[in-house]
């Protein structure tokens, strides 16, 4: 993967044998890890890496590993040969990119609280050179590997710490099903026939569309003002080829950090379909390019603080040269209403659609969170966040009231706007959330703010089984970016696909085209009518419970 990165030299100071692999020369490894020693309250032991590499390589169970073996399984065994042996595609240019940003070295002390050197020196360091070094290992990333090149004699393994993270990952998993099966509680038993209205949302519409693709530079004072410079990106515009010359709702689709404007591809041209107009700005500071660029050696980071500002405002300058161009462009000309507008935005655009609809960042919650919770979080998405702590302290006016109602799907924003902020968005809101997403989790980021909404009008959309990247357009194989890991997408992401095409449709017809008769369909019976049993759906008006509510991962 990332064939194209180029090579650079990463300077590891006193591991500067590493310097040569970052040219594509791996040296001779003279030093590893020879013994795993596993520690617990104040019992020892250890067992020798060339019995896990023979237990590996040939299923033979020899030396040190024998009495541990018999606590084990013939399925727990097999289970452990494959875990040592799985290989991840990886290149070292791409492992050691990424972990010098300040999110993989917050990473790095997380995994160096369970794992770190015998001694208890330099086991940041020693845990970043492995893992660098294993990615280029010609039998490729595995645990062996990274074990392989360990620049030290031994590996300490903190039982009690691997325990305490277990039992938290325990308790979120139980708090998470337990506000799901909440969910799934206050569904409705009836289900309403799909007909009611004489009008199907469950294929495209009627309506073709045209496409149009915009250059903006935005060096407007509020730019300046906040950024210090002017941003230049493309977007894209649906627009509905429409009997009569009425001008349609506009529906602004926001993606994701490491996205690009074709991820909701399939849900623009649905949308556009049904006579609204999709306009899908690219965020150039938050995209796939940046990513890539992080890991070719252009970019130094994930992304740059004033990414929280400029994708707002990415929104907001699109609006305005919107209304622009319907007053100058003939190809806009009477064909836009921008006094109602829906917002979607996906994860970082969740954030984005959040912004939009009135929530103000919460500098005084975030440092807090970031504060006490960064260095042993589950939540991987307050890595993020985190980041807009390196922004200016300032009051940042990032609402527009042009935006009328918001779908965030697997939104984060905890602690980017706390309870207080959350309760100032008005507008009627979708929120999506996904019960196995790892990187934006359902309760803590989806659930539990979802009940600080103080909008009469909204909506908990709970796909059970869905990820943090159920509802994506599928990856181009032959496109440039990022690789794609089925098993992170999940299970049969084309219904998720279908739920976000239906209610989405539904949810801006009755809110931004002010059709209130399609309020009908924003029900639990709906979404009854609609759920597979191998992707579960359910909505809800309801908050979380009082239990979910105030559920507090343990540190």
């Amino acid at each position: 993967m990332f064939k194209h990165a180029r090579p650079w030299l990463v300077q590891l100071g006193w591991l500067t044998c590493l310097s040569p692999l970052m040219v594509g020369v791996l040296p001779e490894v003279t030093w590893a890890a020879s013994r795993i020693h596993v520690s617990y309250s104040f019992l020892e032991r250890s067992i020798s890496v060339s019995a896990l590499e023979t237990f590996a390589k040939e299923g033979r169970i020899t030396g040190d590993l024998v009495p541990y073996a018999r606590y084990l399984n013939p399925d727990q065994l097999e289970n452990l040969r494959q875990g040592l042996q799985e290989q991840i595609d990886l290149e070292p240019v791409t492992v050691a990119q990424f972990l010098y940003t300040p999110i993989g070295e917050q990473l790095l002390h997380r995994v160096g609280q369970v794992i770190r050197s015998r001694s208890g020196h330099g086991s940041f360091f020693a845990l970043r050179a492995s893992l660098i070094l294993a990615a280029a290992d010609p039998e490729g990333f595995t645990a062996l590997s990274v074990l392989r090149h360990y620049p030290a004699d031994g590996v300490q393994v903190d039982f009690s710490a691997g325990l305490a993270l277990l039992n938290e990952v325990r308790q979120l998993i139980d708090e998470t099903n337990q506000a799901v099966a909440d969910i799934r509680s206050s569904s409705e038993s009836e289900v309403a026939p799909m007909t009611a209205l004489g009008y199907s949302l469950q294929q495209r519409g009627s309506f073709t569309w045209e496409k149009v693709t915009l250059e903006l530079q935005d060096n407007s004072p509020q730019r300046l003002n906040y950024t210090g410079r002017a941003r230049t990106y493309p977007a894209d515009i649906y627009l509905p080829n429409l009997p009569n010359s009425s001008p349609q709702p506009v529906v602004v689709i926001s993606h994701g950090l490491n996205s690009n404007r074709s991820t909701f591809l399939y849900l623009a041209e649905y949308l556009a379909s049904h006579g609204f107009v999709v306009a899908v700005p690219e965020h150039i500071g938050s995209n796939t390019q940046q990513i890539l660029g992080l890991l070719s050696g252009q970019t130094s980071d994930v992304i740059q603080p004033t990414e929280f500002v400029d994708r707002p405002q990415d929104v907001t300058f699109l609006l305005d040269t919107l209304e622009a161009r319907s007053q100058s462009d003939p190809t806009f000309a009477n064909r836009l209403d921008l006094e109602n507008v829906g917002v979607i935005g996906q994860s970082f655009g969740g954030y984005t659609a959040l912004a939009l609809a009135g929530a103000p960042l919460n500098f005084e919650q975030l440092q807090q969170d970031c504060t006490e919770q960064l260095e042993t979080t589950l939540n991987l998405s307050l890595l993020l966040q985190c980041q807009a702590l390196r922004l200016p302290l300032q009051n940042y006016d990032l609402k527009d009231d042009r935006v009328q109602a918001i779908i965030a799907i697997n939104p984060i924003g905890s602690s980017l706007f706390g309870v207080e902020s959350y309760a100032q968005v008005e507008v009627p809101v979708l929120m999506v959330a996904g019960s196995a997403d790892t990187v934006s989790p359902a309760l803590l980021e989806q659930i539990q703010p979802f009940a600080w909404l103080s909008s009469s009008n909204r909506y908990l959309m709970m796909i059970e089984g869905g990820t943090h990247f159920s509802a994506l357009e599928p990856p181009d194989p032959s496109a440039e970016g990022l690789p794609s890991f089925p098993e992170l997408i999940g299970p049969a992401p084309h219904l998720a696909r279908g739920y976000m095409e239906f209610f989405s449709a539904a949810f801006l017809k009755a809110f931004v085209a002010q059709q209130p008769e399609f309020e009908n369909l924003l029900t639990s019976s709906y979404a009854a009518s609609l759920s597979e049993l191998v992707l579960p759906l359910r909505l809800t008006q309801f908050g979380a419970s009082a239990q979910a509510e105030s559920a507090v991962i343990a540190p």
